[in-house]
């Protein structure tokens, strides 16, 4: 069959391929054109590692043989549509994919610590009432190279790479784990973002088969479980997903998980901040050996809810911590940015200006 006229092969997207994969592809590329197979070395490193934005910033190949990559592969950058910068080092992206849909990504400072907090999904299908990314509803999953491109994006955009990776922005990971499981190799490979497994946190609302799968990998991946309520009667109120997976199986696959587990708990005033829901939330932890992270309700999050007190919050803390289980009070970041996830998206699909946009 003849191609069209003008028709051309769409180009190979070597940030769709693990690593090992994408040497090889290039190694046999450089030998089949005349080049030695150390370039395909040459241009990994600049994928992932150290990433370049094109193959014409890749100044140590020759000039001939990155005209040759540029016809055959394609290393995809995200558009960014906006940018934030918090008063507090809090920076927020908004990046725009090939066909229009937005996604978030927020890198927070801490010292010598920069975690990145990146996105598995356009939009969100579980509509849990407290999450703004929720109430937007469901896009599409993210493929590979998606997700792992808003590591390489804010790399070449801030210079500074993440010491922690947490998939805590818009989507459930485990609802997507066809591209979220080689992304986390991306993520942890020598040859990729190089990584450590026990920096980087999948956290979920409970998707048992995830669970299970994450558990399976031999890397030390951390699990954060989204709980935000101690009982099935108060968690379905809050999190649909909850009658699929109930909170009693979630809790059996958390003990199940051979690595240290923590709860995430948003602290939601008159809702799930009395002394009993801490007596209660103590009592699971103890059951899976959790770590429980109380986090404040960040304000523009979803619905009608109020945010517990610092006050409240920290009687809820030492609750938890007279029966024996860990606690600590995630800090409120990037409030004066939209930071709750979700919130730039919902912004800029409104036509507003974001609150300082570039």
């Amino acid at each position: 069959m003849t191609a069209p006229l003008g028709w051309t092969p769409a180009k190979t997207n070597l940030l769709d391929m693990l690593p090992a994969d994408a040497e090889a592809v290039l190694r046999r590329f450089a030998e089949q054109n005349g080049e030695r197979s150390f370039r395909a070395v040459q241009v990994l490193q600049h994928l992932w590692k150290a990433p370049r934005a094109d193959f014409e910033a890749m100044v140590e190949l020759p000039i001939v043989f990155r005209r040759l990559l540029d016809e055959h592969f394609e290393i995809p950058r995200l558009a960014l549509a906006a940018r934030q910068l918090s008063s507090d080092g809090t920076e927020k992206f908004l990046f725009r994919l090939r066909d229009g849909e937005h996604i978030e990504t927020v890198a927070i400072p801490d010292g010598s610590r920069l975690t990145l907090c990146i996105s598995s999904q356009a939009g969100c299908a579980l509509q849990c009432s407290f999450c703004a990314t929720g109430a937007m509803g469901f896009s599409r999953n993210l493929r590979m190279f998606e997700i792992a491109g808003q590591v390489r994006e804010t790399i070449l955009l801030t210079g500074r790479k993440p010491t922690n990776i947490v998939f805590m922005g818009m989507g459930e990971p485990l609802m997507n784990w066809k591209a979220v499981d080689p992304t986390l190799t991306v993520l942890n490979d020598d040859n990729g973002f190089g990584i450590g497994a026990r920096h980087i946190t999948v956290s979920t609302v409970g998707v048992l088969p995830g669970i299970i799968a994450l558990g399976q990998r031999k890397e030390q991946f951390r699990l954060a479980i989204s709980v935000h309520a101690p009982t099935d009667a108060l968690r379905a109120t809050m999190m649909p997903i909850n009658t699929k997976y109930p909170l009693a199986d979630v809790i059996e696959a958390a003990k199940a998980f051979d690595r240290r587990v923590t709860f995430e708990y948003v602290m939601l005033h008159g809702v799930n901040d009395l002394p009993e829901h801490a007596r209660q939330l103590a009592e699971l932890a103890r059951e899976c050996k959790a770590f429980v992270n109380l986090i404040p309700l960040h304000a523009g999050g979803a619905g009608d809810f109020t945010a517990a007190t610092p006050q409240q919050i920290a009687a809820f803390a030492r609750n938890i911590r007279e029966r024996g289980v860990e606690v600590a009070i995630r800090k409120s970041r990037g409030k004066d940015i939209a930071a709750a996830c979700g919130q730039l998206r919902v912004e800029r699909e409104r036509r507003r200006t974001p609150v300082g946009a570039n």
